[in-house]
């Protein structure tokens, strides 16, 4: 099915769409002296603003240039470092108090333009956000012209609106499908969704931009439409048969014939939120950029309940180390928001990313438990468990998940690898050589899949040939991968082949060099080919890199003190 959607790249809506750069350095517009110059107790509250840019500790840096505005009250760099952190952490009311400040002491920036926008829309001063558009305040292209329009819908004049957004279409050929979207969205919440499916489709107007939450619209106004089958070959079309939760329950009405209620714009507010969203998801960049998590939280404080915009803000908080922060956007999806799931699962990953391993693992066999019939909660258990190398406790959960699945196809590969690898390591070659065998029946040319049995066959002796075919499958797959190009070194070396183990287990080494079990490898193949000295530098370099769960130090160390040989037969170990 092919598709007029157009989606733009992110390079792209930077350059077009975005305002100027919103996260400041640390001390912009602040003289170097001002430290000096703070009443005793605030220069540490603006050093440790500082340490707080730098670490993107959001919370923080509100908590310190409000402590350093009570000192420099007239201080831009102080204001806006104190308006973006209480906006990145989520107090909206307290941001667009200081922008509104900042603005009418004539140090508005563009971060707070688009922070008194949102309140404007926030509050249903429609007349006041039109009025700063053609007085001059500028917070970017797409977010202006969508809150002209936006503006006209929540004054109750659609005509206006509407002629603001085509207005958009004729004049500015890069921001069209998205006016084309925001216009479809604005005649559904006006009813006309016969107008709105038109536009969505594509094809009269002109390409639409639409994300994955803008296919769900198009596939609700079709189904108020009753055009149930045309929904339905829509969500095959972009979401394939391995459907999300939210889209397996739309999916699920739409099967039984029953319109669903167009949701994702039931106010002008919610209608602006989505021109911050798709800001927010389009600017993703560096790790240190401030500008998806800025516009995530600017969508949130106009549609708290934005179930994407939870996603994304939460994901972006996790990405900047600010796990808490990630919780706290988590938990502000509503508990029978068809996405709830997910949030939930996020909010577990983030503890676990934090350090807090046992309370991360502990809510989601809680979260296991409670949804008793989800694949995707007892599979992320066992993820979670697999990686703690909890492998025993990790192929219960796997076991669970499985046997919630009435036919195994092929969309179910990666949780039947990620179980055979948990068999593998309690060793239970038993079950987890016909369960790796099976995944390579549905992929049977995945790197991974075929590196892991290969390598797995190499260790134990067993179907050498076989298991050196699919190494050399994998690295073709995979080429710059070194744990593959490492298992293809150890297969020559398994089998004999010494000289052509050599280059190969030291282009595994090029490319992870600080891997202690490859430079075990790497000794011990040079040893083989009676390059000693060699070999003994690679053993103390992976001395040094270690320790690690595969690497048996006290080898490597008798490696090194009697040699090879005499090491292997003390441990017991077949060459």
């Amino acid at each position: 099915m092919s598709s007029p959607h157009r989606l733009v790249s992110t390079v792209a809506l930077a350059a077009l769409l975005a305002i100027g750069p919103l996260a400041p350095l640390a001390g912009q517009d602040v003289e170097q002296d001002t430290v000096a110059e703070l009443e005793p107790g605030f220069s540490a509250a603006f050093l440790s603003g500082r340490v707080a840019v730098g670490a993107n500790d959001f919370g923080q840096i509100a908590q310190s240039y409000d402590t350093a505005l009570r000192s420099d009250p007239q201080n831009p760099g102080f204001l806006e470092l104190a308006m973006q952190g209480h906006l990145l952490s989520g107090n909206f009311e307290r941001a667009a108090e200081l922008a509104a400040r900042s603005t009418a002491q004539g140090m508005g920036s563009q971060v707070a333009a688009v922070i008194l926008q949102a309140d404007e829309f926030r509050r249903g001063a429609y007349e006041a956000a039109s009025a700063a558009i053609s007085d001059g305040r500028r917070t970017g292209p797409l977010s202006d012209a969508m809150a002209v329009a936006w503006a006209q819908v929540g004054k109750g004049r659609m005509s206006d609106a509407l002629e603001a957004f085509d207005s958009t279409i004729a004049e500015r050929a890069e921001l069209a499908p998205f006016a084309l979207f925001h216009k479809a969205m604005a005649l559904a919440f006006a009813g006309d969704m016969e107008q709105a499916a038109d536009i969505l489709r594509g094809e009269s107007q002109g390409p639409v931009n639409l994300s994955r939450r803008g296919i769900l619209a198009q596939m609700t106004i079709l189904s108020q439409l009753g055009l149930f089958d045309e929904a339905i070959a829509l969500s095959s079309a972009m979401f394939g048969n391995v459907p999300d939760d939210d889209v397996a329950k739309l999916v699920t009405e739409l099967e039984a014939g029953r319109a669903v209620p167009f949701t994702t714009v039931r106010s002008a507010q919610d209608g602006m939120a989505e021109a911050y969203f798709t800001l927010a998801g389009a600017l993703i960049g560096e790790r240190g950029d401030w500008q998806p998590i800025i516009y995530g939280q600017l969508a949130l404080a106009l549609n708290p309940a934005h179930g994407d915009a939870i996603l994304l803000t939460g994901q972006l908080m996790e990405r900047a180390d600010q796990f808490a922060l990630a919780d706290q956007v988590y938990a502000m999806m509503p508990a029978d928001h068809p996405q709830a799931l997910a949030a939930e699962l996020g909010r577990a990953n983030a503890l676990y990313q934090s350090g807090a391993t046992e309370e991360a693992i502990a809510r989601l066999e809680a979260l296991s438990a409670e949804r008793s019939t989800s694949v995707l909660a007892a599979s992320a258990l066992g993820d979670m468990l697999r990686r703690e190398e909890r492998f025993a406790e990790a192929v219960e959960a796997y076991d669970r998940a499985i046997a919630l699945i009435d036919e195994i196809e092929e969309r179910h590969w990666v949780l039947l690898y990620t179980r055979a690898i948990a068999l593998e390591r309690v060793s239970d070659w038993e079950r987890a050589e016909p369960e790796f065998r099976r995944v390579l029946d549905f992929v049977p040319d995945e790197p991974q899949v075929l590196n892991y049995l290969g390598y797995s066959l190499i260790e134990k002796r067993r179907d050498l040939d076989e298991a050196l075919d699919m190494i050399e499958r994998a690295v073709e797959g995979e080429p710059d991968s070194g744990y593959i190009t490492d298992s293809l070194g150890w297969a020559y070396y398994r089998l004999g082949r010494f000289d052509e183990a050599v280059p190969v287990m030291e282009r595994a080494v090029e490319l992870l060099p600080r891997d202690p079990i490859l430079n075990d490898h790497l000794g011990d193949v040079y040893y083989a080919v009676g390059r000693s000295r060699e070999a003994r530098f690679q053993w103390r370099r992976a001395l040094s890199l270690g320790p690690h769960p595969d690497l048996d130090m006290d080898l490597v160390r008798r490696k090194l003190e009697v040699g090879k040989d005499a090491a292997m037969e003390e441990f017991g170990v077949t060459q």
